[in-house]
């Protein structure tokens, strides 16, 4: 009786053991979810005075007067653009015409910037592509700028809104020939909207610059090597947040896989990726690269750019690349050099 009584207190402790850490996991998950990917919340990143502490704050911007021009050229030239999600989600974003003398008809770029970015951030990029003769949209991202909304994605919940707004160019235009062009979380959306079967054939190519393999990897990769968290305790934790966000905001983390949705894709493909990134592995480029099915496709690894920095740390080679690419794919006069 004795033995059987120890039996039951030990198998008692284990349960109540197990829930209890289950419980503190959940709390940790909850926390991170509204920390990561619920802007409104008290808790949230968006509302820290947190420093940047990563090698991109450091690096020197070798392009700095390219910038401010483009800063300049943005604040003037920016037009609104609205739509509504298929949530009831109001997006914005700005639309900013060709900046060259005769331009191509129906050329189209859309510019998708990072996680707690803006879309400024991409006016360097969208600069470019205006003086290529393009007609830029660089939309803002579900909960950031002035579009609405109450949780991100990561690529999830935004790709299907970058669909959206290129369903609204076709419908303006049916003849658009369409460049998706994406920065960090903003690669992530230009790689998963490449490889659904939704895309319009009107999207003929895209650059996605340094883009995570999948939000599942890059919350364990930041979880590792960010804030130094062991692997047997960041996996349930991302496990956990990954089903919160399915019952909140309608996806789970594996919706999010960049190298699922590349096994998928048609179009051309350029990817780009700073050796020194330190917020997104850099051995991602390589990882979506072999996953992207593309009969054309390159890369570009940056030698010492942190991340998203590659165009600022070595604007040369980084525009020559970005300009072959979209100058044969488009079927554009090539500047000198390129």
């Amino acid at each position: 009786m004795v033995q059987h009584s120890k039996v039951r207190t030990l198998a008692r402790s284990l349960i109540f053991g197990g829930f209890a850490t289950a419980g503190v996991l959940y709390g940790i998950a909850d926390y991170l979810f509204r920390f990561v990917l619920e802007p409104g919340s008290k808790h949230s990143l968006f509302r820290s005075n947190r420093p940047d502490t990563t090698l991109a704050s450091r690096q020197p911007h070798h392009d700095a007067d390219e910038e401010a021009e483009a800063s300049r050229w943005f604040d003037d030239a920016k037009r609104e653009a609205k739509i509504t999600a298929r949530d009831g989600t109001r997006l914005h974003g700005w639309i900013l015409d060709p900046d060259c003398a005769d331009p191509p008809r129906h050329l189209y770029a859309i510019c998708c910037h990072g996680f707690s970015g803006d879309p400024k951030e991409m006016a360097k990029y969208a600069h470019r592509f205006a003086g290529m003769g393009f007609t830029v949209l660089t939309p803002a991202s579900r909960c950031h700028e002035l579009s609405g909304g109450k949780y991100i994605g990561m690529g999830a919940l935004e790709h299907r809104d970058l669909l959206l707004w290129i369903d609204a160019i076709v419908a303006n235009d049916p003849n658009a020939r369409i460049l998706l062009d994406g920065n960090s979380m903003g690669a992530a959306t230009v790689m998963l909207a490449a490889g659904d079967p939704r895309l319009p054939k009107n999207v003929k190519a895209a650059i996605a610059d340094c883009g995570y393999t999948g939000l599942e990897d890059q919350f364990l990769y930041s979880a590792r090597h960010l804030y130094h968290a062991p692997t047997f305790l960041a996996r349930p934790v991302i496990g956990i947040m990954s089903s919160i966000a399915r019952r909140r905001a309608g996806y789970d983390f594996k919706e999010a896989s960049c190298l699922k949705a590349l096994r998928h894709t048609s179009i051309p493909m350029l990817f780009i990726h700073g050796s020194a990134d330190d917020f997104v592995n850099p051995t991602s480029l390589d990882l979506n690269f072999r996953a992207c099915a593309s009969p054309v496709k390159q890369k570009l690894i940056v030698a010492g750019a942190a991340h998203a920095m590659s165009a600022s740390t070595d604007p040369k080679r980084y525009w020559k690349t970005v300009t072959a690419f979209v100058s044969e794919v488009f079927r554009l006069a090539k500047p000198k050099g390129a």
